[in-house]
């Protein structure tokens, strides 16, 4: 049985736009709290089987779905082409469908001891597999100014970055939760959200993860899969878009002879939908979600 923590984000769009064989084999790289699994299941034949990963353990343990169809993977779905080649219970080259909900988890940003949010006062962790050791204090703690800089322009989109990581720097030593930064920052809360997007981005490596995923999804998808991706910032949806585009993270296309676009994804199937008013009155987590859709030439 699932302990549903949130609402699956543009539920119906994905189901409907991802599968084509209900027979086939599907891929939830980020499983959460196991709404969209539960929704593939519901859609696919007692022959069709369900992959799902998650690198935060307790996903896994809080969610569990009695199906002998679904198996689930303690993992970072950038890890995603080694373990399905190497799983023991059966090596798996190609899948009809692959999605990922790029989003952090309601269940992560709820639980106060995760240090996600700016609404408890806990320690600031933020780590969403709990194995590593970079959590968002190691970076207060340890980072230069410079690549505090670097970190908050990159990930947080601050244009002039050097005043707040001078702040973090002279006041390192007091801080240790989430609520320190708060204080800090005067509760700013649109310069703490950037900031503690930044944060979490850096600390879980996202940006990397979803390029070497990205790389490997256009390996594993067989020819005519659909591959759906929901990201919720734009430097996840200009990756995921330009990789949509010419099949590599640059955006650059590159043609043959004739002017054909060599990308190996579909450019006339392409789809770029978002949450209907509807869907965002009643979950506000679904705001900025913007979901692509393709498939593998």
């Amino acid at each position: 049985m699932v302990k549903y923590f949130h609402q699956p984000v543009l539920l119906a769009e994905v189901i409907d736009n991802l599968i084509d064989d209900m027979n086939g084999i599907y891929i939830d790289t980020t499983f959460g709290s196991g709404g969209h699994a539960m929704g593939i299941l519901n859609q696919i034949s007692h022959k069709g089987k369900l992959i799902a990963f998650d690198q935060d353990p307790c996903a896994i343990i809080n969610n569990t779905i009695c199906d002998k169809r679904i198996r689930c993977v303690h993992a970072n779905f950038s890890n995603i082409k080694t373990i399905l080649k190497d799983d023991p219970h059966q090596v798996i080259n190609h899948v009809s469908g692959i999605m990922a909900d790029l989003g952090v988890s309601s269940y992560q940003i709820d639980s106060p001891q995760r240090g996600f949010s700016i609404r408890f006062n806990q320690l600031l962790d933020m780590r969403m597999d709990l194995s590593k050791t970079k959590s968002a204090l190691n970076i207060i703690k340890t980072y230069s100014v410079e690549h505090l800089n670097n970190m908050l322009y990159q990930y947080g989109d601050f244009k002039k970055p050097q005043i707040i990581s001078s702040q973090i720097v002279l006041n390192r030593h007091l801080i240790n939760t989430t609520f320190d930064l708060v204080k800090l920052f005067n509760n700013n809360i649109h310069l703490l959200s950037r900031l503690f997007q930044a944060l979490r981005i850096e600390v879980n490596d996202e940006i990397n993860a979803l390029n070497k995923f990205m790389k490997q999804a256009i390996n594993i998808l067989t020819p005519g899969g659909k591959l759906a991706i929901i990201s919720y910032h734009s430097l996840e949806d200009i990756l995921v878009k330009n990789y949509f585009q010419s099949g590599n993270r640059h955006g650059r296309i590159r043609y043959d002879n004739k002017g054909n676009n060599l990308s190996p994804f579909n450019p006339r199937y392409t789809k770029r939908i978002c949450p209907s008013k509807e869907e965002i009155s009643n979950n506000k987590r679904a705001k900025s979600a913007i979901l692509r859709i393709t498939t593998k030439r």
